[in-house]
């Protein structure tokens, strides 16, 4: 994969990327794909995936358990356990 084709990957937001891996998916399920651009395709779809997994971590570590008082307010924040 380029640099540029990486480049733009890091730019895109979950949704996006999740959606384009998806249509890559799609695409390489039908089998209507020549061998050259399903290998390209592959390629840019693993990157995708990583991209995913990387925000899925990222969003999961910003996770927090909200701890409530006896009046229902907010008092403190918990990590998520795993």
């Amino acid at each position: 994969m380029t640099e540029e084709a990486a480049g733009s990957i890091e730019n895109l937001s979950f949704e996006q990327a999740l959606a384009e891996l998806e249509t890559i998916v799609r695409n390489l399920e039908q089998g209507n794909v020549p061998l050259e651009k399903s290998i390209e395709l592959y390629a840019r779809g693993e990157a995708l995936r990583e991209k995913c997994d990387k925000l899925l971590k990222a969003a999961e570590e910003k996770v927090e358990k909200i701890q409530m008082n006896s009046a229902g307010r907010a008092v403190a924040t918990e990590a998520l356990d795993e």
